[in-house]
This record gives C-alpha cells, sequence and structure tokens, in this order.
C-alpha cells in the first residue's frame, strides 16, 4: 500500500514544515498534495497529520511512517546511483566556475556529498570573477558554471537551482531601516558596497538602479559577504545582497533588509552546462544534490517552477 513517492512526500513535509512549502518542493499544488495524504490516511486507516499546526506535527501513525522513509530511501537513493554509474560509466569531468560570491555557503557541501558517491569524477572548483566564464564552457574549458545571469546560447542549457529575492542591506541605524521597501533614488546619496566585479554583473545596477538611471553617491567594494555584512553593520555603506546569504546577520539583528521596489527583486540561479551534457548522469545529480542541499540551508529560496 505504502509507495515510495508518499514516502518521498512525507519527508518532504517534515523538512519544510508546512503542505504549502513541501508542495513547491513537490511541485505539485497544495490541494493535489492534501488529497494525496487523505488517499494514503484512508489507505492506512489512521491520520498522518495533526492539521493547522506550524510547523506541521506528525501523529504517532506518521512517525511511523516517517521513521520508515529516513530509513529507505536513502537505500532507494543510492540503489538508483549505482545503476546510473553502471549504465554511464563511472568516471568523469566535472569542473565548475561560479559567478557567485555567496555561493560558497551552499557550494562546498553540495560538492563534499557528491564526491561521497562519484569519487571517481575529477572535481575543480574556480571562482569567475575575472573572467568570462560561458565562453570558457562552450569551449569545453569548464563544465558547469553557476550563474544568475543567463545569456542565450543554443550550445547552453540552463538547469534552475532556486529563486531569491536581492535585498539591500542597511545599519539598524539607517533612515532606511523602517522602511519596508526603498525606490532606485533612496540610494542617490548612498555608499553601495559592491564585489569587486564590473557593474554590468551586478542584479543591483542591471535591475534596480540603470532602468530608474539612478546612481549612487559613492561606490566601495569589498571581495568577502562577511566583510561587507561589517561594513554596513557599521554605517559604512548599503549592499544588496541575495537573502539567503543574510540570514545569520539578521537574525543576530546586526543588519537589517530593505526589499528592492514594492515588489522586490527577485533573481533565479542556475547551474549552466553544455547541451550535450544535461543528461549525463553525474550532471544530473550534482544537480538534483545541490537543489537539495540549498532547500534544506538556506532561508528564504522558492522551488523554480517546472525545475
Amino acid at each position: 500500500m505504502l509507495e515510495v513517492r508518499h514516502l518521498t512526500t512525507l519527508l518532504a513535509i517534515e523538512e519544510a514544515g508546512s503542505l504549502m512549502e513541501a508542495s513547491e518542493r513537490l511541485h505539485v499544488t497544495q490541494s493535489a498534495l492534501s488529497h494525496q495524504l487523505k488517499d494514503l490516511e484512508g489507505r492506512l486507516g489512521a491520520a498522518l497529520l495533526v492539521r493547522r499546526t506550524r510547523p506541521v506535527r506528525f501523529t504517532t501513525a506518521g512517525l511511523r511512517v516517517l521513521a520508515l522513509a529516513r530509513e529507505v530511501l536513502p537505500r532507494v537513493q543510492q540503489t538508483e546511483r549505482e545503476l546510473k554509474r553502471l549504465a554511464a560509466g563511472q568516471t568523469g569531468r566535472l569542473h565548475i566556475a561560479i559567478e557567485c560570491h555567496s555561493c560558497f555557503q551552499w557550494l562546498m557541501p553540495a560538492l563534499d556529498a557528491f564526491r561521497e558517491h562519484w569519487p571517481e569524477v575529477e572535481m575543480d572548483l574556480s571562482a569567475a570573477f575575472s573572467f568570462a566564464p560561458l565562453p570558457a564552457l562552450v569551449r569545453g574549458d569548464l563544465d558547469m558554471v553557476i550563474t544568475s545571469d543567463p545569456v542565450e546560447n543554443e550550445a547552453v542549457k540552463y538547469l534552475p537551482l532556486f529563486r531569491y529575492e536581492l535585498v539591500l542591506a542597511v545599519s539598524r541605524q539607517s533612515p532606511l531601516a523602517a522602511s519596508k521597501w526603498i525606490e532606485p533614488e533612496d540610494i542617490t546619496d548612498q555608499t553601495l558596497i559592491t564585489y569587486p566585479v564590473e557593474r554590468e554583473r551586478l542584479d543591483v545596477f542591471t535591475a534596480f538602479l540603470n532602468p530608474a538611471n539612478a546612481e549612487p553617491a559613492a561606490i566601495r567594494t569589498a571581495e568577502l559577504t562577511p566583510m561587507t555584512a561589517q561594513l554596513v553593520a557599521a554605517g559604512r555603506g548599503v549592499a544588496a545582497l541575495p537573502n539567503w546569504a543574510l540570514t545569520e546577520y539578521t537574525e543576530h539583528d546586526l543588519l537589517k533588509t530593505v526589499r528592492l521596489g514594492e515588489k522586490g527583486v527577485w533573481r533565479t540561479l542556475y547551474a549552466a552546462v553544455r547541451v550535450e551534457d544535461d543528461h549525463t548522469p553525474y550532471m544530473q545529480e550534482f544537480w538534483e544534490t545541490a537543489k537539495e542541499l540549498c532547500f534544506k540551508t538556506l532561508s528564504g529560496v522558492r522551488a523554480v517552477k517546472g525545475s
């Protein structure tokens, strides 16, 4: 009566903490997820969840099934990996470049998990802050590029990882800290702290300031996110960063974040690969492993519909 999809659903609900967030991760509607749960509870003759609690709470029967999911699903996934390796061969190469300074936060754990399952795959990682990585990908010098700035190219396939909001980090004492959102002109008297890359590769310019012909009073650069956060907290400027990269600083009330525009600026992070490598088993697994770890470790990210 129990199927693997049921176990996957219950584990997703536990990790997400609510039916709504679990439905996004599983790429189904919330009503479809609720229907699946009711169907399963009808088959088992027992309620699995205590409804209307947040985070969601499991009944005694639900906890038993959840324990089974934790035991069975890793074994199913391991078997699937072994079959993929048998079908595709056990060797390969995965040279990755990243265009996101904050990506090390989740990328390193993803690489560690990947190495355990594909130890024979040659891996390398570089920061694409001083060169254009997509031409290197097309040439074959790289095998994957982590980017939020897709450039249309018939030789490149963009595999979506997650959506995130770009927010403005400001000091607790800043007049902007009390705002729900800001407009581009609110930055014209501010020092904007950015990573040391070209303006054309910074979303705060391309998606927020440039369309309004707005310009900050000054620009200061910092190479590391913790350095940027400390400068912002000290009132030395403001910085536009991914919401998930600022969680630890906002949780400790070291700084505040403000939305860029009333609707916010949302971006998608992609893993770009060559079209012919899209279905390579170890490429697919790295993408899936990275997505899984992102949703487990990062706050404020959203699933990309249809990914």
